[in-house]
């Protein structure tokens, strides 16, 4: 699609904010209005808009696509969306160490080990952990606080929670963030510590370093969507 506007604004209706393209509210692809809940992210999503420069391209408009798949899908049935979510607590990335070699059990230990002493300290809970890849079974304490925490989230904020913990593979990295507990930065450096590892020792061609730059990319963006929901 070729841009067809000129300006992208910010509109505002009660206590919803929306966007504007050339005074036409932007609409989801289900058509229904797209409005979300703080002036920041609305305000940044005509950014996106106004940045586009002749060709649309989903890439760069992604608060755009995290606010569709709120109102389009998750406010449809958020509990299971959540309970999806939440799932991933069940067999956590940081839960699954290597058994060597040692220089890696040793960059796990430094990632991974502060993330679930932050979650031990926040939800009271535990975590069972294994060397290898056969899945170990959460306590159902953990596995039900952690699935509370979850299903307490707006369909905004599950739809921002969504890409850093399928992208990630850790729900406790993903809390961690959401909850501003440790940078998006540090939360995508302690997910891809096993990616790193690989391409430090075996190296990468330009489309497995490009795949990784668009999972990073759609993890920072993710982030940034839940950070504008905090902003006025």
């Amino acid at each position: 699609m070729k841009r067809f506007w000129k300006a992208a604004d910010v509109t505002r209706e009660g206590d919803w904010w929306g966007v504007s393209l050339d005074g036409r509210p932007l609409r989801t692809p289900a058509r229904a209005v797209l409005e979300v809940p703080t002036e920041a992210l609305a305000r940044a999503t005509a950014d996106e808009w106004n940045g586009v420069e002749d060709e649309v391209d989903p890439r760069d408009l992604p608060l755009t696509g995290l606010a569709n798949a709120a109102i389009d899908r998750v406010s449809l049935d958020r509990e299971a969306f959540a309970a999806g979510l939440a799932r991933y607590g069940e067999a956590d990335l940081a839960c699954y160490r290597a058994e060597g070699p040692q220089a890696l059990v040793e960059l796990q230990s430094a990632a991974w080990d502060p993330l679930l002493d932050w979650a031990r300290r926040r939800f009271d809970i535990d975590f069972s952990s294994t060397s290898g890849l056969i899945h170990v079974p959460q306590p159902p304490a953990t596995v039900d606080r952690l699935s509370h925490a979850v299903a307490a989230l707006d369909p905004f904020r599950l739809a921002g929670l969504s890409p850093l913990v399928t992208i990630g593979g850790s729900l406790v990295a993903a809390l961690a963030a959401i909850e501003q507990a440790i940078t998006p930065e540090a939360a995508w450096e302690a997910v891809s510590v096993d990616e790193r590892w690989q391409l430090d020792q075996w190296g990468a061609d330009a489309e497995a370093e490009q795949a990784r730059a668009n999972r990073r990319r759609d993890f920072l963006a993710a982030a940034r969507f839940l950070e504008l929901l905090d902003e006025t």
